[in-house]
C-alpha cells in the first residue's frame, strides 16, 4: 500500500513536471510580437484605469456638471466606439495592420495629453469622443495581429493571456489612480500619454526587426452593414440574443458611469472616490479568480444559460448597490456583479459561434458588437435618474437600472428556445440523411 501511495506520488510530480515543460514550450512559441502587445496592453489597462473610470467623478466634482451633462461626455466615448467598431477589421485588413497600430497608438497618447489640459467640459467632450475611436480602431486590431502571428494550437492561450493582462493592470490602476488624485486631478491622463508614447515606439521597432513575418496588406471588400443588419435580422436565433445582449451591456455600463457618480455624490459614503477606485480593483481580482472555474463549470451547458444567469446576476447586483448603506455590502454587490460579468462576456463569442453559418461568421461576429449601444445609453440614463432623484435617494436611482438590465432575460430566453428547436431539427435532418 505504501509503495503504491509513493509510486502514485511519483505520477503525479512526473505528470506536474510534463505539464510545467509543455507550458514553458507552448510560452516559448510566443511571437516577441505578442508578447510586446500582451505586455503592453498590462501597461496600457494600468495607466487607462488610473484616469478614465475617474472621468466622471472628476466632472461632477471639479466641472461641478451636471449628472445629464457627465453622462453624455461619457457616452460619446462608446457612441463613437460603436460607429468606428464595425469597420476597425476592414481597415487594418486594407491598410495594414502595422500602418493601423503605429497610427492609433501615438493618436491615443495625444488625445490622453488632450485630457490632461482640458478645462471646459466640450473639451472633454472631443477628448472622450478621439479616445472611443482610437480605442475601436486600435484593439480589434491588435487582436486581429495576434490572430496572424500565432499558430492555432497557441491562440487559446494568447488570446488568455491578454485577457488576464487586461484584468492585471485593472487590479493596481484605480488604486494608484485614487492616490495620484485622479478624482481631483486631470495629471494621471499624462502619465497615459507617456505610456502609450513608450508603447507605440516598442511596436515599432518590434514591427521593423518582425516585418518579415508579418501579414501583407489583403485586397478585401468592405463590410455592407445593411447586408449584415438584412443577413443577421432574418436569424430567429440571433435578433433576440442581439437585443437580450444589448440590456447585459446596459447593466454592465452602469458600473463605470452611474456608481461612480453615485458613489462621488452620496451623502452615505464619506470618500467616494476612494471605495469606487478599491471596488474597480476588487471586479478586476474577482474576474482573475472566478473566470476558469466558472468556465469549466458551464463549458458543457446550453451556451445561452451562462447569459441568462449573469444577466440575472448583474441586475441583481445592481439593485444591491441602492441598497448598500455600507462597505460590506457595497462589496459583496461588487463580486456578484463580476461573476455575471464574466460568465455574460467570457460565453457571447462561444454562443455567437455556435449559432453564425459558417459563411457569415465575420458578420455576425461585427453585427453583435452593436449591443455596445447598452454602453453609450447606461451614462446617460443614470445621469438622468441622478437628477431626477439625487444620490440620497438610491433605490429610486438603481431599481429602475436593475429592473432595465432584466429586460434582456425575456429575449435570451427566446434565444434559447429557437436554439433548442433549431438543433433539434438538425440532428434529426442529419439522422434522416444517414
Amino acid at each position: 500500500m505504501h509503495l503504491f501511495s509513493q509510486n502514485k506520488k511519483r505520477d503525479r510530480e512526473k505528470s506536474s513536471k510534463m505539464g510545467d515543460m509543455k507550458m514553458k514550450t507552448y510560452l516559448k512559441q510566443i511571437h516577441p510580437l505578442a508578447w510586446t502587445i500582451i505586455i503592453g496592453t498590462m501597461f496600457g489597462r494600468l495607466v487607462t484605469s488610473m484616469s478614465i473610470p475617474f472621468l466622471s467623478i472628476y466632472l461632477t466634482r471639479v466641472l461641478e456638471a451636471t449628472p445629464t451633462q457627465t453622462g453624455v461626455t461619457v457616452a460619446v466615448s462608446s457612441l463613437a466606439g460603436v460607429l468606428v467598431s464595425f469597420y476597425g477589421g476592414y481597415i487594418s485588413d486594407r491598410i495594414g495592420r502595422k500602418i493601423v497600430m503605429l497610427v492609433s497608438v501615438f493618436s491615443w497618447a495625444a488625445v490622453f495629453f488632450i485630457f490632461s489640459i482640458a478645462e471646459h467640459l466640450w473639451v472633454f467632450f472631443v477628448a472622450n469622443t478621439l479616445n472611443g475611436l482610437c480605442r475601436a480602431v486600435f484593439e480589434p486590431t491588435s487582436r486581429a495581429l495576434l490572430s496572424d502571428i500565432t499558430s492555432p494550437q497557441n491562440k487559446l492561450l494568447v488570446f488568455n493571456l491578454r485577457y488576464a493582462a487586461i484584468n492585471l493592470g485593472v487590479v493596481f490602476g484605480p488604486i494608484i489612480g485614487f492616490q495620484l488624485g485622479s478624482s481631483e486631478s486631470t495629471f494621471p491622463f499624462v502619465i497615459s500619454g507617456l505610456v502609450y508614447i513608450v508603447y507605440g515606439l516598442i511596436l515599432y521597432l518590434q514591427f521593423r526587426l518582425h516585418h518579415a513575418n508579418l501579414p501583407v496588406r489583403l485586397e478585401v471588400i468592405a463590410p455592407r452593414l445593411r447586408e449584415a443588419l438584412m443577413t443577421t435580422g432574418r436569424d430567429r436565433v440571433f435578433l433576440p440574443v442581439l437585443i437580450g445582449t444589448t440590456f447585459c451591456v446596459l447593466g454592465y455600463g452602469h458600473f463605470s458611469s452611474t456608481l461612480a457618480q453615485y458613489l462621488a455624490r452620496s451623502p452615505v459614503f464619506e470618500n467616494g472616490g476612494q471605495l469606487f477606485s478599491y471596488m474597480l480593483s476588487l471586479n478586476a481580482v474577482t474576474v482573475l479568480v472566478v473566470q476558469y472555474p466558472l468556465v469549466r463549470t458551464f463549458r458543457n451547458a446550453p451556451p445561452l444559460i451562462p447569459l441568462i444567469s449573469g444577466n440575472l446576476l448583474v441586475a441583481s447586483s445592481l439593485l444591491l448597490f441602492g441598497v448598500a448603506q455600507g462597505i460590506v455590502l457595497m462589496m459583496v454587490s461588487v463580486i456578484l456583479f463580476t461573476i455575471g460579468e464574466v460568465l455574460l462576456f467570457t460565453m457571447m463569442d462561444m454562443l455567437i459561434d455556435r449559432i453564425a453559418k459558417p459563411e457569415w461568421k465575420g458578420t455576425y461576429f461585427g453585427t453583435i458588437g452593436f449591443n455596445n449601444i447598452g454602453n453609450v445609453v447606461a451614462p446617460v440614463m443614470g445621469g438622468l435618474l441622478l437628477s431626477q432623484f439625487g444620490a440620497a435617494d438610491g433605490l429610486s436611482v438603481f431599481i429602475p437600472i436593475a429592473l432595465t438590465t432584466a429586460i434582456g432575460v425575456p429575449f435570451l430566453l427566446i434565444a434559447h428556445k429557437r436554439l433548442v428547436i433549431r438543433e433539434k431539427q438538425h440532428t434529426e435532418s442529419v439522422q434522416m440523411g444517414a
